[in-house]
């Protein structure tokens, strides 16, 4: 039986073979604004930058998104538009050239790699990895014109962020309400938004529908980190820089 499962695990699947055609794909245009969103309407992943977005939270994924995203919302006392969850740094570029405030999310790579191929087993480590640097390194020249959190702060429910963007961009956000009834309301919305998605890419692109049984998880995880760890060494470094990058100004 344990042969069975081994080959079952190691043979991809033809939906596996264009889950990961599909994800190099959109990692690898996922830079150019007029491309990467006109595609990321076209099969309903996450919302993109508009004339009347008032701020734009991404991040690669399983770096806080929702919870950044959701928090965010439930705590304001009017109505806001956030354009989030493409994954894409196209849709933060967007956000910069038209004057928007923006929120980048990170995540330290080795975490965030092992993660998404935790929720995503059609995608291969090396994969998750370059389209981890995929997203990052064409933000580099913008740094110093987002805000930057690292995953942990918004997860921790710190307010430090929210108040480094209205710092930063001259807004007046409210901070999240970490009170119990807070936080409901944030679950509410983060659960709502994954209820309500739709598109016709969302299958392959989108969130796995069935995540690996509690039998499989562990097995997912120390898998997905000692592919990480055997990754090219260029690869790990390269990674490891970038974070470095976008997190050594941090408080």
């Amino acid at each position: 039986m344990s042969g069975v499962r081994e080959r079952t695990l190691s043979v991809p699947s033809a939906r596996s073979l264009a889950s990961r055609a599909a994800y190099e794909v959109m990692t690898m245009t996922s830079r150019f604004p007029r491309l990467a969103l006109r595609a990321a309407r076209a099969r309903g992943h996450g919302v993109v930058v508009t004339p009347t977005t008032d701020i734009v939270i991404e991040g690669y994924p399983r770096s806080g998104n929702s919870l950044a995203f959701a928090s965010l919302l439930a705590a304001q006392s009017k109505s806001i538009r956030i354009a989030h969850h493409t994954h894409a740094p196209a849709n933060v570029i967007a956000g910069v050239q038209a004057g928007i405030p923006v929120l980048v999310l990170i995540r330290a790579p080795e975490d965030a790699v092992v993660r998404l191929v935790m929720i995503k087993p059609d995608l291969t480590v090396g994969q998750a990895m370059r389209g981890y640097r995929r997203f990052y390194e064409p933000l580099l020249a913008y740094r110093d014109r987002i805000v930057v959190s690292r995953s942990e702060d918004v997860i921790d429910g710190s307010e430090g962020w929210v108040e480094r963007i209205n710092q930063r961009f001259g807004t007046s956000f409210d901070t999240p309400d970490v009170t119990a009834s807070g936080r409901s309301a944030r679950d509410e919305l983060i659960e709502r938004y994954w209820r309500d998605r739709v598109g016709p890419g969302l299958p392959l692109l989108g969130r796995t529908e069935r995540p690996p049984s509690e039998e499989l998880h562990d097995d997912v995880a120390s898998r997905a980190r000692a592919g990480y760890l055997g990754a090219p060494a260029t690869l790990r470094r390269r990674l490891s820089a970038l974070y470095q990058s976008f997190t050594e100004t941090l408080p």
